[in-house]
């Protein structure tokens, strides 16, 4: 299932980046400044860097936010 327009978040999650959780979210606010490493549902990983304290990364599918890399603190994942 993909990301549509029309999905609402409906609920959230604190997160404890791992290497092995498997999550499924929509979207990650980030309460404190780092680097966020994630694997995304298409199957890439990425770290997103340098991401500012409490931003909203939207219009994500995470399916893993990876502990190796990530530096931020105080994530929420975002579900629809």
């Amino acid at each position: 299932m993909g990301f549509r327009s029309d999905h609402v978040l409906t609920d959230a999650a604190a997160v404890t980046p791992s290497d092995t959780t498997a999550v499924d979210f929509y979207g990650l606010f980030v309460g404190g400044a780092g680097d966020v490493a994630v694997t995304m549902a298409g199957g890439g990983v990425v770290t997103l860097k340098g991401v500012a304290a409490g931003v909203l990364l939207q219009n994500l599918r995470v399916v893993r936010v990876m502990a190796t890399n990530t530096t931020a603190t105080n994530i929420v994942g975002l579900k629809a």
